[in-house]
This record gives C-alpha cells, sequence and structure tokens, in this order.
C-alpha cells in the first residue's frame, strides 16, 4: 500500500506547491521514498486519480462545522454541503462566515467542529492565519470529483482513500518551538533546529503515534526546507501510515459526525 502525505496550499504556484511525501510501511517503520511538489489544481486533480491502492492523510479541513452549516441553512449532509461550497466564490463564503462571526461575542467568533480541539486546528471558517476556510473550498471538491473514498463521509474508489490530517498536530506534540516560515527574513537558525530536533524525534518514533521515519535520502531536505512544507506532507504520510496499521479499527478513528468529519490521529 502506498500511503501519502499531502500538505496543500489554497494557491499553489511554482515557488510555493502542493508537497506531497510518499512511502511505504514496514513494520512500524514509514519508508519515506519521495518528496514531490505539484504546482496547479489541474496536475492535483491527476494525482488523486493514479490508480490505487494508496491512502493519503490531507492537511485541509474535510468540512465545516455542524453548527455553522444548520445556523447558514446549508445542506446538513456532506456531499450536498461540498457542492453547495464548490458553487460560491471564495468572496461569497468568506462574507457568509463574517457575518456569522459578528454576531458572536469577542472570544468565541468561530464555530468548532469536534475534532478541532483535541488536534489543536484552527476553525475551518478561518480564512486568515491560515486560510483553512480557502484549503477546503480548493481542495475538497477535488476528492468529490477524483471519485476517491473520503472515509465514512463519502463512497468512492476503495483503493484510493483520503483521510484529514494534521501536521501540526504531530509537530506540536515533540515541540512547541515555531520550527517554519514562509518569509525569508524569518527562516532563523532556531526554526532550523527545531525541524532538526523533530526529525531526530521521529527517526527514533519517541511521540505519541510511535510510528518511526525512516527518510533515507530525503532527510537533509526535510531540515533544509524553511518553509516546513516537505517536512509537513512527511508528517502527514506518517499520519496515513499510523492509520493503514489501524485499518482494521476504522484506521484509528473514533465514532464522529459524519458531516464535520474527524483528523487521524486525534
Amino acid at each position: 500500500m502506498k500511503l501519502h502525505g499531502i500538505d496543500f496550499t489554497s494557491a499553489p504556484t511554482r515557488r510555493k506547491g502542493i508537497t506531497i511525501a510518499s512511502g511505504e510501511l514496514d513494520d512500524d517503520v514509514y519508508l519515506l521514498q519521495s518528496l514531490n511538489s505539484i504546482h496547479d489544481y489541474v496536475a492535483f486533480d491527476a494525482w488523486l486519480r493514479q490508480p490505487g491502492p494508496w491512502l493519503g492523510a490531507f492537511d485541509f479541513p474535510f468540512s465545516l462545522p455542524r453548527e455553522l452549516v444548520e445556523h447558514l441553512g446549508w445542506p446538513i449532509e456532506w456531499e450536498p454541503l461540498i457542492r453547495h461550497i464548490a458553487g460560491l466564490s471564495r468572496a461569497d463564503m468568506r462574507t457568509a462566515f463574517k457575518a456569522f462571526c459578528d454576531a458572536r461575542p469577542v472570544g468565541n467568533k468561530f464555530a468548532h467542529r469536534a475534532t478541532d480541539r483535541p488536534a489543536g486546528s484552527s476553525s475551518p471558517m478561518k480564512w486568515v492565519n491560515p486560510p483553512v476556510a480557502y484549503m477546503l473550498h480548493a481542495g475538497v471538491p477535488l476528492l468529490l470529483a477524483a471519485g476517491v473514498t473520503v472515509y465514512t463521509m463519502h463512497p468512492g474508489d476503495p483503493s484510493r482513500i483520503a483521510l484529514e490530517g494534521y501536521p501540526g498536530m504531530v509537530a506540536r506534540s515533540i515541540t512547541r518551538a515555531s520550527y517554519k516560515n514562509d518569509e525569508r527574513a524569518k527562516q532563523t537558525p532556531e526554526r532550523r533546529n527545531a525541524r532538526m530536533l523533530i526529525v531526530d524525534v521521529l527517526e527514533h518514533g519517541a511521540y505519541p503515534l510511535g510510528i518511526r521515519l525512516n527518510a533515507g535520502g530525503h532527510r537533509q531536505a526535510l531540515v533544509d526546507d524553511a518553509s516546513g512544507d516537505f517536512l509537513d506532507a512527511a508528517l502527514c504520510g506518517l499520519l496515513a501510515a499510523w492509520a493503514w496499521q489501524r485499518r482494521d479499527a476504522q484506521f484509528g478513528l473514533p465514532e464522529f459526525d459524519p458531516l464535520e468529519g474527524w483528523i487521524v490521529g486525534a
């Protein structure tokens, strides 16, 4: 089984693409075999359609909080909801979300999914810092169009399985130090040291997931890439490996609201 970790961006370019780590699981070791970047959605769609068997952990939210969806009167089943979102412009979606936030008290502006709390992830409503709402808007309709299985939420090709991942959850289980930044001026030695620490710990499996990373010839790239895209993709690859170990137990997922989804490992 090929196991992929996908570090997504809502605005892929030649400088910053959609980064994909690919590998296989050998006992409790994730063998990282490749790191690649895809620079537009057409190429990413083609990648999603590659024949299985594969399982991927994707770093973008697969859905919205039920509280928000019901408040807006949007469809309360996953596929109709995603088709509705795909029919909106980003500006229209932001306007709807902002109106929801503006009517709520300070400190409780955003609605959250049940999975966001244990994962420590941002509300998928957020349109800045990070713009995860735009990532959902861009990414999830592509999963639906490509016919992959979105586990428990949408039946598709059973040999191509998508799970929601969150690399920040794994990184924070090792260190709270900042380890990445896209701005060159903020790509400091301290952040490089944090990446080195994370890779060292991953190689020994001394973190909650327990999957050991064998980065092979890609180790230096994980440390040197100051944007953290390669490392985040590898962290998602480890989440995919952890889930594959638990494929006979719902990929390690608890019972969850099939409208909202769940982050693997949370």
